[in-house]
């Protein structure tokens, strides 16, 4: 068995975003120092880290230099080039492994590794000719989903053909890159789960959370989800099996798609932390974060439970559009937790932080966060003062 990492060691993040700013901040009250890497300079994680490393993915002896800093790398952005990853193995620990993030990274082997291992997936065709793309289209019907296999997440990637739409098109519009074709799907609801596995097999999982998306950006997130006990069962279950066939060590969110039939299917894996639980932060014994790090570190995973109700809302970049939402007035509410990602420019789309709200029931959360929300965009004079 792998040593155990203990507080004072230092943790490598591959990649700055608001993920690893959450990681940090779970790191350093345990004692860690932590060193992230990624291509921009003042990052949400390099804001936190304690030392900021601005290089491209792609730059294997600044990835050299950068693992022999550290005890322990581990990730926030899955989309880190192989060839990074196999450059930082030999000089110190990586987790979860390259092999696992291989597979999660892209679309069509995450399909095979999925289907390979019996676990339920949308019907799909690989789509790498127009040949290809022809006869998806008319096996699966209409309408269905074209992702890029690689590099997609938010939404981006991905274009739906319907009746009247040209399928090459719709490639044309991806850029004709190596793409997977998907049925799509009569959803009821889109759930997560977000489970992690120790280096001695210990597993250890959250309760799924429930998923709205608006234009394919995670929109709201509430626990408990509202499905059946048998269909939560059978969601732990399944990632059960994905952390064993992986032998993974690290933090892993499925994202499923409930039908309406009430069969999971798989939608897609993320090795890292998940927008999705950003509410454990607040609601939960352990976060997801302080998860992540006991998982690679090999100390006992801590517990999951969900402290009370909870949900959360993403702040996009959209709010900034008529000037400075109002803090004054959403921090008002006293069971309302501001959670802001250091990030200097609001674009639309792009998240800035997140709120949530605990309460005696999900559905009064959730409309609790919803109206925290609203709030910022009250525009009043007393917030000029």
């Amino acid at each position: 068995m792998s040593h155990t990492i203990n507080p004072g060691s230092t943790i490598g993040v591959l990649g700055g975003g608001q993920l690893g700013r959450m990681f940090a901040m779970a790191a350093r009250r345990l004692g860690y120092r932590v060193h992230t890497f990624a291509p921009e300079h003042d990052t949400p994680t390099g804001q936190i880290a304690d030392a900021e490393i601005v290089a491209p993915y792609d730059d294997l002896d600044r990835i050299r230099d950068f693992a022999k800093g550290v005890d322990v790398i581990t990730f926030e952005f899955e989309n880190v080039p192989a060839e990074a990853v196999a450059a930082a193995e030999p000089f110190a620990l990586v987790r979860p492994s390259g092999e696992a993030l291989e597979i999660a990274q892209h679309r069509l082997r995450e399909k095979r590794f999925l289907t390979s291992s019996g676990i339920p997936v949308a019907p799909y065709v690989e789509v790498r000719t127009d040949e290809d793309l022809i006869a998806g289209v008319a096996q699966l019907g209409l309408p269905c989903v074209l992702k890029t296999a690689a590099l997609g997440y938010d939404g981006k990637g991905q274009v739906t053909i319907g009746p009247g739409v040209d399928p090459l098109a719709a490639w044309q519009q991806l850029g004709r890159q190596e793409a997977v074709l998907e049925t799509f799907v009569d959803l009821e609801r889109e759930i997560s789960v977000i489970g992690a596995r120790g280096i001695d097999g210990q597993m250890s999982f959250f309760e799924p959370f429930e998923n709205v998306h608006a234009n394919h950006i995670l929109d709201v997130t509430i626990a408990p989800a509202g499905i059946r006990i048998n269909l939560a069962a059978d969601a732990l279950e399944i990632t059960r099996l994905i952390l064993d066939e992986l032998e993974y060590v690290g933090l892993l969110c499925v994202e499923f798609f409930v039908t309406r039939r009430g069969r999971l299917l798989v939608n897609e894996l993320a090795p890292r932390p998940h927008n999705s639980g950003h509410l454990t932060f607040d609601a939960c014994r352990t976060s997801q974060f302080e998860q992540q790090l006991r998982a690679i570190c090999g100390f006992p995973l801590g517990g999951t439970e969900l402290i009370q109700p909870a949900a959360m809302v993403n702040l996009l970049g959209d709010l900034w559009t008529d000037g400075e939402p109002n803090w004054r007035r959403a921090l008002a509410m006293p069971d309302m937790k501001l959670h802001l990602y250091g990030k200097s420019t609001p674009r639309p789309g792009r998240k800035m932080g997140h709120i949530t709200v605990m309460s005696p029931t999900a559905h009064e959360a959730r409309e609790r966060a919803l109206a925290a929300r609203n709030l910022l965009r009250v525009r009043g004079a007393e917030d000029r003062r």
